[in-house]
């Protein structure tokens, strides 16, 4: 159970109508709320709002079932503003001095971005310009991903945000590490020998990460077709995961050990160039198809505000290696994408076959132990064994599943993601934010990667709406002995 910092605060939400914050933020706030945590939320955008009309908005945003709304509401006021425009953040700066006075709250501040990105740098100069981010308490800078488009524009990005925020202010938001079972893998891994005593080359065959959306583009047309799936789903979520499976038991468990040791796993990736670039990753982009209720679904290229002739990939499957002691010659296999089969996250670890084992030569045949990581929407985590088949002589085999899943009522007290990674930030732990030189490494393997693909011109392979992605997605993996584990549920 999360529980509340104790420590006040003032909320400066950019971004305050948008979607993210309609659907995400506010509710995380009012969960907050009802766990006693003290706070007052500016919300601040270029919308003519007033504060009635703000908290009328989010009232709207808000579960039916919520109560106590008129005091929560209360504690909401909004201010239009224009980012570009420094006298607007010198009126602001009279306003929330008279807040934190109002509601006793220590100087303490939390500049959420909930931006586009090419505006992170512009507010970060006037929050300083203007004395916003003089404060008497503790101040903190939250900013949504992408946290620039390259290594160069990362760069810029942070050397920007330094000017007003020191490294240790800024907290890079991937909600990805505010989930129940991401949280749950450092756990597994660290506090049960059983694990940790063969999670390593020698008994783990590879590992399977699989983030796969039913949804297509949406209304994030305009953003998507300039990056795609490598740049939106590799680059942070997915090397989170492979971080948090490949890393080594930190010293302790505090902030800069942890983050330290996921650090070691991106600088251990082998680079792709040029010269293996084409056998280590697939792009794809779906074409019209049937979803499951006979829906029609249209191409990417149909979609609205996207370019005839995109050559963006709405779908990418790769294989990474890992030069270290530990994992050297187990392929970390990943594939994401947008209007696939099923929409799931979730990491497979397959077991090695032990050599001279009668039981892998036998007629029936058993399959590898896979351990199961269920991310979302089910979360929970199962162990396939081998057992003797129930009342049969002889040697036949028959596959069955050890599970882990919270009970329903542990599932509807579980905490949301931004929730979780609010309160984080309220206390000053950034253990599960993303550190500097996480997006500086992980954006060196990205940007190899596409300059690769440009060079190299690696194509573009189509898959229909409403599949598993390319049939050179499955060749990826065939050509190595292995193949993708479909899509499993918790029963």
């Amino acid at each position: 159970m999360i529980e509340s910092s104790k420590e006040p605060v003032l909320i400066f939400l950019f971004g305050a109508t948008g979607d993210l914050a309609r659907r995400k933020l506010y509710s995380a706030l009012y969960r907050l709320y009802k766990r006693d945590q003290e706070f007052a939320v500016i919300g601040l955008a270029r919308r003519a709002h007033t504060d009635e009309t703000y908290r009328d908005l989010i009232n709207d945003s808000l579960p039916s079932e919520v109560g106590q709304r008129q005091h929560f509401l209360e504690r909401f006021y909004y201010r239009r503003l224009d980012i570009t425009r420094p006298e607007n953040f010198a009126t602001l700066k009279e306003f929330s001095d008279e807040l934190n006075e109002r509601y006793q709250l220590k100087g303490n501040r939390i500049f959420y971005l909930s931006l586009a990105p090419a505006y992170f740098a512009e507010a970060a100069k006037n929050l300083k310009k203007s004395g916003l981010a003089t404060t008497s308490g503790w101040k903190r800078l939250v900013i949504e991903k992408p946290f620039g488009h390259d290594l160069k524009s990362s760069k810029e990005l942070n050397e920007s945000l330094l000017h007003a925020f020191s490294e240790e202010e800024i907290y890079r938001i991937d909600h990805y590490l505010g989930k129940e079972m991401v949280q749950n893998i450092e756990v597994l891994r660290f506090a049960n020998p059983i694990f940790e005593a063969i999670w390593n080359r020698r008994y783990i065959s590879n590992v399977q990460i699989t983030l796969s959306e039913t949804l297509g583009v949406g209304d994030r047309a305009n953003y998507y077709d300039q990056t795609g799936a490598l740049l939106d789903m590799v680059q942070n979520h997915i090397m989170q995961l492979l971080t948090l499976i490949a890393m080594e038991p930190p010293t302790q468990l505090e902030t800069d050990d942890l983050r330290y040791e996921k650090v070691k796993v991106l600088k251990a990736i082998r680079p792709m160039n040029i010269h293996n670039i084409a056998e280590e990753i697939v792009r794809g982009q779906y074409t019209r198809g049937i979803s499951p209720n006979r829906e029609k679904m249209c191409a990417y290229l149909n979609e609205n505000n996207v370019r005839s002739d995109s050559d963006t990939e709405t779908f990418v499957a790769s294989r990474f290696q890992i030069d270290n002691y530990r994992w050297q010659g187990v392929p970390f296999y990943v594939r994401t994408g947008k209007r696939m089969a099923e929409k799931a996250t979730q990491i497979v670890i397959q077991f090695r076959k032990l050599p001279k084992n009668p039981y892998f030569h036998n007629v029936n045949h058993v399959g590898p132990n896979l351990l199961v990581i269920y991310i979302s929407p089910d979360e929970g985590l199962s162990l396939k064994l081998n057992v003797k088949a129930n009342g049969e002589a002889g040697s036949n085999t028959v596959p069955i599943s050890l599970k882990f899943r919270n009970n329903e009522l542990a599932m509807e007290n579980m905490q949301d993601a931004y929730e979780r990674l609010i309160a984080d930030c309220i206390k000053g732990d950034s253990t599960n934010f993303t550190r500097w030189d996480e997006v500086l490494y992980s954006w060196g393997i990205i940007d190899s990667i596409v300059d690769s693909c440009k060079k190299r011109h690696v194509p573009i392979d189509y898959y229909e709406a409403c599949s598993m992605g390319p049939s050179t997605a499955d060749e990826l993996l065939e050509k190595h002995g292995h193949h993708w584990w479909p899509i499993m549920h918790m029963e």
